[in-house]
């Protein structure tokens, strides 16, 4: 499966980035500024500066940050879930994506109480938004996830 997670990580994990190389110049030779820290990974990413670099992390879609590993929540046939993404692929690159949860707990996707199915994992198309197209007879999509 093609993971969609391309070579610029998160904003936070830029900025933790910047911070941890400002640190560690700061005890091994010259303390550098932390705007200086922020143009140095910039330039070690292959980016102009670090406004460039803050604009190609930031414009991505939520949904085309995720990777493999990543912890992901939502709700899933009406029940909240935590879980771990397993797999992500572009089945419409840019709008539509299948994404495969390993979830922490099972959750119950049945709603009559006579009847119970647990799942552990969840397969799911998802727009852009983390909101799947497809929806329950009550009009609410099957899977929402907190992006």
């Amino acid at each position: 499966m093609n993971s969609l997670r391309q070579n610029t990580p998160s904003l936070k994990e830029l900025k933790q980035q910047a911070r941890q190389l400002r640190s560690e110049t700061a005890t091994n030779s010259a303390p550098i500024s932390h705007s200086k820290s922020l143009e140095m990974i910039a330039h070690q990413r292959g980016f102009k500066d670090w406004n460039t670099l803050h604009a190609s992390a930031s414009n991505r879609p939520a949904i085309e940050k995720l990777g493999l590993g990543d912890s992901v929540s939502g709700r899933y046939l009406g029940q909240s879930f935590q879980g771990e993404v397993v797999g992500i692929r572009a089945i419409k690159p840019g709008q539509l994506y299948q994404v495969s949860i390993q979830l922490e707990k099972a959750i119950d996707v049945v709603t009559f109480d006579s009847f119970s199915n647990f799942r552990r994992r969840l397969n799911c198309a998802v727009g852009l938004d983390g909101t799947s197209p497809a929806k329950t007879s009550n009009g609410k999509p099957h899977m929402v996830l907190a992006l």
